[in-house]
């Protein structure tokens, strides 16, 4: 059986940084960026177990675009196209997600346990 997170959760969770970033888009780079990060890697913590990576991955794509979009409304003026804004997440990079929890390493421990 495969694990995702669910689309609720998902969801609710986009909506609330949406609404962050929305709200706060006007403050230092450095403090919004550092908000995402440590938000990024609570969610990491949380939902990235063995099936899960492919809703992981998908999540982080969708705060990326949150990012380029509330960053480029800073100004009347685009302040990003698509390769400027990369350029602006490898000065400020996104942290990449991992397995934290392996299901199927815990079911083998276990199994010796018992």
């Amino acid at each position: 059986m495969k694990r995702k997170t669910s689309r609720k959760k998902l969801q609710g969770k986009l909506k609330e940084s949406k609404e962050w970033i929305k709200n706060n888009r006007n403050k230092d780079i450095h403090m919004i960026m550092d908000r995402f990060k440590r938000s990024l890697v609570g969610y990491y913590n949380y939902y990235c177990i063995t099936d899960n990576t492919q809703s992981v991955h998908h999540f982080r794509n969708k705060i990326q675009y949150l990012l380029f979009k509330w960053l480029n409304r800073r100004s009347q003026r685009k302040s990003f196209t698509w390769d400027k804004f990369n350029l602006f997440l490898h000065k400020y990079p996104l942290p990449s997600p991992r397995v934290k929890v392996n299901i199927y390493d815990l079911r083998k421990k276990i199994g010796y346990i018992l």
